[in-house]
């Protein structure tokens, strides 16, 4: 039960600290807020904003650092953590994995790094936007590098297990990809849908029914935040708006010339189906033996199956898989 020291208090930050000390682990937090480092205290939390005494205490006690902060400000917290905590294990809940990577063997280079992800969250921000199940059932993404330390791998895991997440061992190309599609495109959607939604006025908000309000949930977020894990998985994130570019394109003309959309509304509703059916698949057991040579590409390929490590026992990560 290794302590635990967050840095950046918003939704996810102010949940994992929140979590974890209900865990029993011992826990801590800064934020440059004061205002959350307040409301934290007076919810009896340990909280400062003093960045640089919370990675002196993490350094002491050997704790794990977890950075929740915005991928604009990563560089700047991870020179503190370099001078702070520089041989701590450090993780992430930061939503671009390629671009945190990069800047940590830059900018802290001696830190036994493992990125992480939590797929959870909600369109509101900050301390008093958290909560202590947030991650209760969801999926977690624990990065799986050439370089990582698999001993370091499964103590970040074991902490995702503590705050009610199951982890997902991915490496970051295949986590960047892949959330560029679930998560960072329908976040641009969002944006354009409720742009165009509120220039019909007040008689379209006034229409505006489940459809609608599903898919503009999430343009409500900080766009602070937003741009920030947008703009960062741009790489990833190119050439899937040009996907969708093109079937929307592919909608526009087959609607201007024949009048009919059934080609995409139908793969549209088959895709829907597929993914209730990935959710709904039965699963069948899995154990990886993290000390064999071939653990690594064993972890990749569970969470590259839609698989998940759900325990350990006896240094084997035990999870299942669809």
């Amino acid at each position: 039960m290794r302590d635990v020291c967050v840095i950046g208090l918003g939704l996810i930050g102010g949940s994992v600290l929140r979590a974890a000390a209900a865990s029993g682990r011992t826990a801590w937090g800064a934020t440059v807020s004061e205002v959350d480092a307040d409301a934290a205290s007076r919810g009896g939390f340990e909280v400062t904003t003093d960045t640089e005494a919370a990675l002196d205490r993490a350094a002491e006690a050997d704790a794990i650092v977890v950075l929740a902060v915005p991928l604009p400000a990563v560089e700047s917290v991870l020179r503190q953590v370099s001078r702070h905590a520089a041989h701590c294990l450090l993780t992430d809940v930061v939503s671009v994995k390629g671009p945190m990577l990069d800047a940590v063997r830059q900018k802290a280079p001696y830190t036994r790094y493992v990125g992480g992800h939590p797929m959870a969250g909600s369109e509101e921000s900050g301390w008093l936007a958290g909560r202590v199940d947030l991650f209760q059932g969801a999926p977690w993404v624990v990065g799986v590098e050439d370089d990582t330390d698999l001993a370091d791998w499964a103590e970040v895991a074991r902490l995702v297990l503590d705050l009610g997440a199951f982890a997902v061992p991915l490496p970051a190309h295949s986590h960047d990809e892949t959330v560029a599609r679930i998560s960072h495109l329908p976040h641009l959607f969002a944006a354009i849908l409720a742009s165009v939604g509120a220039q019909g006025g007040p008689l379209a908000m006034s229409l505006a029914a489940g459809s609608f309000r599903d898919g503009t949930r999430v343009a409500g977020s900080s766009p602070e935040l937003v741009r920030a894990m947008t703009e960062g998985n741009r790489e990833a994130l190119l050439p899937i708006v040009d996907d969708a570019l093109g079937r929307l394109g592919a909608a526009r003309g087959s609607l201007a010339s024949t009048g009919g959309l059934a080609v995409t509304i139908n793969a549209g509703h088959e895709g829907a189906l597929a993914l209730a059916a990935e959710r709904d698949a039965l699963r069948s057991g899995a154990r990886i033996d993290l000390t064999a040579t071939d653990a690594r590409d064993g972890l990749i390929a569970l969470g590259e199956r839609g698989g998940r490590i759900t325990g350990f026992e006896a240094g084997v990560a035990v999870g299942e898989v669809s």
